[in-house]
């Protein structure tokens, strides 16, 4: 069980709060537009299905937390932020991340061709861009935009799973996605902007002033908020609707009350713990929506 806690630590298991909800979203969307026909003949068709689609999210996580942290693993071992992580602390070994890694990539390429050829097809793309995301702080400081890109695929996974196909909706709520997962990631970067200039690292804070970087993530922010209206217009208009995306909009922007430039000291609650207020909230509330007013 100790090892397993481990795993779990390495690939911050419980930060997959932050992409799911919004695939759980695209999915429940998904299959209101296309399920009535489905329904005729077996009325829990959805349910292996999401099933499928939760293990993908599962394991294609793995994989980018996993190769991170192996990617990084001396980087790590400098950082006195991050020596305690489990490779540089030598809670798990890098042969060790590698086999996880390898292990996940084939589970979710398996599972995602179960669910129909695009995903499968798909699905090695997919590991690529999540992979890449970890090399990217390396070379340029849209590391953020890649980050963000990396969890908005989540969205357009999930409604594909269902459908076959993509749709605008589905690539909004990707855009909602990567511009929300960019600014969070550049307050969160805020942590490691001396230790990035010194180590020729890239990354937003550490290019610019922690206000312009701050003013950077806000307007990213923003972006997302009007990326979110944009796929409220197709949905039901209810209370429910705008309650969601109002809490979204509220949680959100109360980071950049909770950060500033002289203080970071809440950088640990804003990243985690008020984002996935956000994004549960939002998810609720819409899928919610969509099942009473669909």
């Amino acid at each position: 069980m100790a090892k397993i806690a481990d795993y779990l630590r390495l690939v911050k298991f419980s930060h997959t709060i932050f992409a799911m909800p919004f695939a759980l979203l695209s999915f429940v969307y998904a299959v209101k537009l296309s399920g009535v026909a489905l329904a005729e003949s077996n009325p829990y068709w959805w349910a292996v299905l999401l099933v499928q689609v939760v293990l993908c999210m599962v394991f294609a996580r793995n994989v980018a937390m996993g190769f991170n942290r192996w990617a990084d693993r001396f980087i790590d071992a400098e950082n006195p932020r991050t020596q305690d992580r489990e490779i540089p602390a030598g809670k798990i070994s890098p042969r060790g991340a590698v086999i996880f890694i390898v292990g996940n990539a084939l589970l979710f390429i398996v599972v995602a061709t179960t669910i129909n050829p695009l995903c499968g097809w798909l699905s090695p793309v997919a590991l690529g861009i999540v992979m890449f995301y970890s090399y990217c702080k390396r070379f340029t400081a849209l590391a953020h935009i890649v980050l963000g890109i990396s969890l908005g695929i989540a969205p357009v996974g999930a409604y594909m799973a269902v459908t076959g196909t993509a749709s605008l909706e589905c690539w909004l709520l990707a855009l909602v996605v990567m511009a929300w997962c960019a600014g969070f990631d550049i307050i969160y970067a805020l942590q490691d902007a001396e230790f990035d200039r010194k180590r020729g690292l890239h990354s937003i804070p550490s290019h610019f002033s922690a206000t312009t970087s701050l003013v950077i993530s806000a307007l990213l922010h923003l972006a997302s908020v009007l990326f979110l209206v944009w796929f409220a217009t197709f949905q039901p208009n209810s209370w429910l609707l705008w309650l969601g995306c109002g809490l979204f909009t509220a949680i959100v922007a109360s980071e950049h009350y909770l950060v500033t430039p002289t203080r970071q000291r809440n950088i640990g609650i804003a990243f985690g713990t008020f984002n996935a207020m956000a994004s549960m909230s939002l998810a609720l509330c819409l899928i919610a929506n969509l099942l009473i007013y669909a």
